[in-house]
């Protein structure tokens, strides 16, 4: 794999290495991750989680149902 030469901010670059840290990544895995999630093509995967999710949660609204308008009343 090619070595690319980046220079940052040294108050950027110690919050980055917090943050991945925090994250259980390396500075170089973060960095990856993120250049990869800027320039792949996005795709739907997301949705299909978010659709797992939701299956995985059970839940049930003992047929209750909800208009649009009652959702957004305070």
């Amino acid at each position: 794999m090619p070595n690319v030469t980046i220079s940052f901010d040294e108050k950027l670059l110690a919050r980055a290495r917090r943050y991945a840290r925090k994250h259980n990544l390396s500075l170089n895995a973060l960095l990856r991750k993120l250049l990869k999630e800027t320039v792949e093509p996005e795709t739907n995967d997301w949705l299909e989680q978010c659709f797992s999710l939701m299956d995985q949660a059970m839940g049930n609204s003992r047929g209750q149902k909800w208009k649009r308008e009652e959702l957004y009343e305070r």
